[in-house]
């Protein structure tokens, strides 16, 4: 499949069903952070996707949160593959845990590329937000995820201990210029 047929789109309601089987992927691979994550996806669509417009705009934001914009990396305008998150700036734990960006695969679709490419195409969106570095982190364990980050112009900064406990992090820095 060419890069042509697969792009960033915002969320819309027309990809419901697909969004969903998404989901349900999370969920069936035991990938639990994601299958909470999607879970308003599967239980009320319209007011999810309308959650996600609201927060790109900075509004109906919770408590200590940024404004972000949430893409779907899409094929043929009509199969999810992915989602990306990116943050607006950073603020509180963003600075140091959180970063600019987060993205996912759904498991049937990794190893294929799509993490290299939803992450090009978010830095993209950084680009026209006017960001110019971004923070990336990952788990220190996600091989695949430090090269993905490394391949995009990611710079190791630091490995840490999120606040919350669990697993060491790696932060990169993304220089946009």
């Amino acid at each position: 499949m060419s890069e042509e047929q697969i792009r960033l789109i915002e969320p819309t309601l027309e990809l419901k069903t697909e969004f969903q089987s998404m989901a349900a992927e999370y969920t069936a691979a035991s990938e639990k952070s994601y299958a909470d994550m999607y879970a308003e996806a599967v239980e009320d669509f319209d007011s999810y996707v309308a959650k996600l417009h609201d927060h790109a705009k900075g509004e109906n934001l919770p408590e200590g949160w940024v404004p972000s914009s949430t893409f779907w990396l899409v094929r043929d305008n009509s199969r999810v593959l992915g989602c990306s998150r990116l943050r607006h700036y950073l603020a509180g734990d963003l600075r140091y845990e959180g970063g600019h960006i987060g993205y996912d695969i759904r498991p049937s679709e990794r190893r294929k590329g799509h993490g290299a490419l939803i992450l090009r195409l978010t830095l993209e969106k950084a680009r026209e937000l006017s960001l110019e570095r971004v923070l990336v982190t990952c788990h220190a364990d996600n091989i695949a995820s430090q090269q993905i980050i490394e391949k995009n112009g990611g710079k190791y900064a630091s490995q840490v201990i999120p606040r919350q406990g669990g697993k060491p992090l790696r932060r990169y820095w993304i220089d946009l210029l």
